[in-house]
Order: C-alpha cells, then structure tokens, then sequence
C-alpha cells in the first residue's frame, strides 16, 4: 500500500491518520508541495491520496502555483477508483476539483466543536458505525458548497458541508478528526501569538476544553481514520 501524502502547511501533520496508515503496514511518499517538492503526474504510482491543511485558501493559485495541478491529480485519482481523503483546505480543495464553490471567510470554525451525522451517513462504509453526533477539533475560515453529485455526510451550525464522499472512497473532511489531542497541543506550542490574536482566552481554557472533548473526539477521529484506510 503506497499512499501519497500532500502537506499544504509546515506541521500540519498526519496525526491518527498516521497511525491508521502504520497500522496497515502503509508506505508513505510525503510531498511538501508548498515548498517545492514536485507532484506526480497521476495517480498510477498510489493507492491512495491524502491533502492536509493549511493557512491559505483553496483559491490561491497565483501564491501557490502547484494548486492547479494538485486538482487535476485529485480528479485522476477518482477517476482511477484510488481512495482519496482531504482535510480542511484538502476538503476544500477537492471541492473545487469537482466543480463546488470555494467560498472564503465565510465559515470561521475553532476548538472542539459538534459533528452531527446526516440520514446519508449510515450507509457509508467510513461514518456508518458512528454515533449521530460527536465533538472534532476545527480550526477554518472557509467553507464550499458540494459539488454535483456528492453524498453529504456530516454538517454543524457553523459550516453545513462538514464531510461529504465522492464516488467510491474519496473523502472530504472539514474538521480535523486527525488532530489528537497531542496534535493540537503541538500546535499550540507552535502558533502561540497567533491564537492569542484571533482566540482570545483559548490558550487559558485549552485544559478545561480538553478535558470535556478531547477523549471522545480522539476516539471519533481514530475510527474515522481505520476507517478510511479500510477503503485502500
């Protein structure tokens, strides 16, 4: 199993997924795409594809040049039946792949908050064995809307379209269920000035938040991950 890891970010980081993939005894070929490394031309070398997060935006082609072929590989590896999973910008990414709108600043998102499942979800192979709501780690500005054709899989208040499915096996996930709770503390320790700017109060009552949330949405999110690996 070779699985072609995206990092749109420094430290975003694989986190439970990580843990999933290793599980499965998988080969990872990590591509730092922000910071040159170059993209494969298709898929026909993976078995799958995951894009992580990062601070820009899913429109921002004339900053990060690579985006346009990042979304033709996308689009390859569904069409080739190979699993693919995005997170955060991937989510958003891969909705622009597939023809939704990327729509910026429009759904500001942070700390542990709610998931609830749609009707949608309980045929799904990767949500099916879930509670119908659950806490996930969030931290986003933007949201999309699904493209043709897309299953809708989990929403919230904040941003409706929290997880959907294209085709087979390829996932979008707004929220971070990859981030364990030694995954935010990392960035924590990481962006300090900046949650104080935009989180005023947050870095006060992390302990507290994690104490509520951080268990189940750890739980939650290693399921979701072995989960997603199983469609590999």
């Amino acid at each position: 199993m070779r699985v072609l890891v995206v990092q749109n970010f420094d430290n975003t980081g694989l986190g439970q997924v990580g843990t999933a993939l290793a599980e499965a005894g998988a080969e990872i070929d990590l591509r730092n795409a922000h910071l040159g490394d170059a993209l494969p031309e298709n898929a026909d070398e993976h078995d799958a594809i995951v894009v992580l997060g990062g601070g820009q935006n899913a429109l921002a082609d004339e900053e990060y040049p690579y985006i346009p072929a990042l979304l033709g590989l996308l689009r390859d590896f569904e069409a080739k039946d190979r699993s693919m999973l995005g997170i955060c910008l991937g989510s958003q990414l891969m909705a622009r792949a597939f023809g939704g709108d990327n729509l910026i600043g429009a759904a500001p998102e942070f700390g542990w908050r709610k998931i609830a499942l749609t009707d949608q979800a309980e045929a799904d192979p990767v949500f099916g064995k879930l509670p119908k709501d659950f806490p996930s780690f969030q931290w986003h500005d933007d949201t999309f809307t699904l493209p043709e054709g897309a299953v809708h899989l989990a929403t919230n208040p904040s941003a409706r379209n929290q997880a959907y499915r294209i085709g087979r096996a390829a996932y979008g996930f707004q929220f971070h269920f990859e981030a364990d709770q030694p995954l935010v503390r990392k960035w924590h320790a990481l962006f300090p000035d900046l949650l104080r700017e935009r989180q005023p109060g947050w870095l006060e009552r992390f302990e507290d938040e994690a104490a509520a949330h951080g268990a189940k949405a750890d739980e939650i999110g290693l399921t979701l991950a072995r989960s997603w690996v199983a469609t590999i």
